[in-house]
């Protein structure tokens, strides 16, 4: 299996930076373009939320346009996230999977993977934070359920950890100690993909391995002592979860733009490890 994780897009109307600065729509593209161009063809792409910067029906037609256009071709999968609306998300994307199967929230379940997958809902109206009310708990709880003895991804915008840097320890899912009590009784949760934070971050919830990956555009500033929330201009990235030939699953961070190389390993006549032939790392 070769999943792809992207997210915190933050398409704005086309023209419109986000925050004055950032050209969120033309990174944005770009990350999209990487992700179709992905060999081996990924067998799904999953977008964890911020898919626009303010929910507006002008950044979805962007949006829209711009995932017929590179991803059509791919099985592709959304939640929203606390800059999405999730009126205007449900009726926007509808076309996509899942999108309108609950009545209230976006939030379903993708049976035909090597993995379950389970998209789950965690934004509050009008707050930056996350939380997972007590319906959507038993949801939840009703979905992991149905199949204890498959290997499952949860999916959803919050991160359920704390991560050290005070904003965003500010803005995380709030319930974070309800979600650990759920997991608690289904161990078949094997990782947990959200975005929020806008940089790459592991964590754990229970026995599930949480994987927060990086904006495709900016970048939270990594600052332990401030809490203001500013932003950098690191390089865009995306997370890749593959299961290996064992059946376990492993998680890597992939930059969106183009670097030199790959070059071949030649080891130095002086290398301790073997013949100085070209060699694998």
């Amino acid at each position: 299996m070769i999943l792809l994780h992207l997210s915190d897009l933050h398409v704005r109307p086309s023209g419109k930076p986000a925050y004055r600065v950032v050209e969120a729509s033309v990174m944005a593209e770009r990350a999209l373009r990487a992700a179709a161009a992905f060999r081996p063809v990924p067998d799904a792409v999953v977008l964890t939320g911020d898919l626009t910067d303010n929910g507006l029906p002008e950044e979805y037609s962007e949006l829209r346009h711009m995932l017929r256009r590179h991803l059509g071709h791919l099985p592709l999968y959304l939640i929203p996230g606390n800059h999405d609306r999730r009126e205007n998300f449900r009726a926007a994307l509808a076309e996509f999977h899942g999108v309108t199967t609950d009545p209230e929230f976006v939030q379903y379940v993708v049976e035909d993977l090597p993995v379950r997958l389970i998209m789950l809902d965690s934004v509050v109206p009008g707050a930056g934070y996350g939380l997972l009310c007590e319906k959507r708990l038993a949801w939840l709880e009703a979905r992991l359920a149905e199949a204890p003895q498959r290997p499952t991804f949860i999916a959803l915008h919050h991160p359920p950890m704390l991560c050290g840097l005070p904003i965003f320890d500010s803005i995380n899912l709030h319930s974070t100690a309800e979600l650990g009590a759920v997991l608690a009784r289904h161990p078949q949760v094997e990782r947990i993909l959200c975005g929020h934070h806008h940089r790459s971050m592991t964590g754990r919830l229970g026995t599930a391995i949480i994987s927060a990956a990086p904006s495709v555009a900016h970048h939270g500033a990594f600052e332990l002592d401030d809490d203001q929330g500013r932003f950098t201009f690191e390089p865009a990235g995306y997370h890749v979860h593959l299961q290996t030939k064992d059946g376990a699953f492993a998680s890597h961070l992939l930059f969106v733009e183009n670097y030199p190389g790959p070059f071949p390993y030649i080891a130095d006549p002086d290398y301790p490890g073997g013949k100085p032939v070209s060699i694998h790392a």
